[in-house]
């Protein structure tokens, strides 16, 4: 009896032992990963924290990890470093998708190559010089700053502006892009035939906050109008003015051609208090045709536009949608642009089939960053 028992006592440690093995059976180590998506607050861009959300939702919530950067991250980029590098600590993390890189992105990456080399990382709307964060991410996306110089100014003068008036901020002009844009709207205003006005507004991440930079702009854009008349085209480099600077330009019957981050998600939905019904929510075509209403009932149709596509939400989701390729092995190389357009592709036509998406390398005086990536789209009057 005592050498049965032995028997089956045996017999059942090798069945334990073999069940993990069997259980683990088929399942390839590649199956066993997650992405880290790194966002804003909802106070400085909802549409990034929600796209966030969206991939979070589409992939499932064992697959995301999401953090966002604190509000006022100039004064707080250990915690910028921290937050990003407690995501990439989690060795089940392959790919980092990191919107908007906020100054203390680069750091933070250095910080996360002290222990992982093997991450792909993609960040979206770089607040650093591009040489610096394309010397340390894989894939860096940015709105065609450059082209907006020209394209901006053209759609102002075609909605009727005489005047253009630049909202910014010393932080913002020391971004090699961003003060770049700026010299290409001065020349282009005066190309163009319209008064370039050089406004300087507070900097939300500094003493006055973000309250204090909105109330500015609610402000000040009645001011401008009462000055220069109401073919005034406002523009501001800033994500969390664009919800009071569209609310006023409404108000003032002013001209508005594109948010910062061009989107119709972008700044319009809060400023213009449109109320999406919960089975339309993320959906733009709905929101452009709730806009156009809105804007008719005020006399200002063709006085505001944007993009179709919501650019930082397409940085986010296709980005996602590429990392996850690349994780699969569908995917060869961290940098391969014609996959990422192919993404970026299947995310426009959730707004229309016909919509441009172009890609251009970024030259700074020839040097050519192929990893650097401008996209510029078409443009949607409302």
């Amino acid at each position: 009896m005592m050498r049965i028992l032995k028997r089956i006592f045996a017999l059942t440690l090798v069945v334990c032992m073999c069940v993990p093995l069997l259980t683990s059976c088929g399942k390839k180590e590649s199956d066993d990963w997650k992405i880290g998506i790194i966002t804003g607050t909802v106070a400085q861009n909802e549409e990034e924290y929600r796209a966030a959300q969206d991939v979070k939702k589409k992939l499932g919530d064992d697959r995301v990890v999401l953090q966002t950067y604190p509000e006022k991250f100039m004064d707080e980029q250990e915690t910028v470093i921290a937050n990003i590098a407690g995501v990439a600590s989690d060795p089940q993390v392959k790919a980092l998708v990191i919107c908007q890189a906020v100054p203390g992105t680069s750091a933070a990456i250095d910080k996360v190559k002290e222990t992982r080399d093997d991450l792909l990382i993609i960040v979206g709307t770089s607040g650093e010089d591009p040489a610096m964060i394309a010397e340390r991410a894989d894939v860096c996306l940015q709105t065609d700053d450059l082209g907006m110089g020209y394209a901006v100014i053209e759609q102002a003068k075609k909605m009727g502006a005489e005047t253009f008036v630049h909202y910014s901020f010393p932080r913002h002009m020391s971004y090699a892009l961003l003060a770049a844009r700026r010299e290409l709207f001065r020349e282009n205003c005066e190309k163009q035939g319209l008064t370039f006005v050089d406004a300087t507004a507070p900097d939300p991440t500094g003493d006055a906050g973000i309250s204090g930079s909105q109330q500015f702009i609610l402000e000040d854009v009645p001011k401008k109008v009462a000055e220069y008349g109401e073919d005034t085209a406002f523009f501001s480099t800033n994500c969390a003015m664009q919800t009071p600077l569209i609310k006023s330009v409404y108000d003032e019957h002013a001209i508005y051609p594109q948010p910062c981050c061009p989107s119709p998600f972008h700044g319009f939905p809060s400023a213009l208090e449109v109320n999406m019904p919960e089975e339309n929510k993320g959906d733009a075509l709905y929101l452009i045709e709730e806009l156009r209403r809105i804007l008719a009932e005020n006399d200002m149709t063709g006085r505001m536009s944007t993009w179709k596509v919501p650019i930082n939400m397409m940085f986010i989701e296709a980005g996602a949608d590429y990392a996850v390729k690349w994780i699969e092995g569908d995917v060869k190389e961290k940098l391969d642009t014609e996959a990422l357009k192919k993404s970026f592709e299947d995310y426009a036509k959730r707004f229309a089939d016909d919509l441009n998406v172009k890609i251009t390398e970024y030259d700074e005086d020839g040097t050519v960053y192929d990893n650097y990536l401008l996209i510029l789209s078409d443009f949607i009057d409302l």
